[in-house]
This record gives C-alpha cells, structure tokens and sequence, in this order.
C-alpha cells in the first residue's frame, strides 16, 4: 500500500469515526451537556486530524503530478 492509498484509507476510517461523534453529541445534548462537549471536543480532534492528512493528501498528489 503507497502513501496516498494509506492516507486515503484512513480518512475514510477519521470520516466515520468523526460522523458517528458528532451524532452522538447531538442525541445526548438533552440529557447530559458536559458529556456531549466531551464529545463534541473528541469529534473537533479528529477533524483537525481529517484537516491534517487532507493536506499531506494534496501535498502527495503535487508530488507525483510535478505542479508545485
């Protein structure tokens, strides 16, 4: 597996991990708001990782295409 496949791959995974996050937020904002922050925090952390490895992704892709 190269790089992009496995930084692919793994936004996929961050992608679904971040959806399922944030549902759970909302479903438990009624009856317990410190734990939907929390989980609201988690789903923020994972977005900046999603941000992260969006940019190496584009950063691969000028690689190999040769625009810079």
């Amino acid at each position: 597996m190269n790089r992009i496949d496995f930084i692919k791959s793994r936004q996929t995974k961050l992608k679904k991990k971040y959806k399922e996050l944030v549902e759970e937020a909302y479903n438990i904002r009624q009856i317990d708001s410190a734990l939907s922050d929390i989980t609201e925090f988690k789903a923020i952390k994972l977005l900046n990782k999603l941000n992260r490895l969006k940019y190496l992704s584009r950063d691969s892709r000028e690689r190999f295409t040769g625009a810079l």
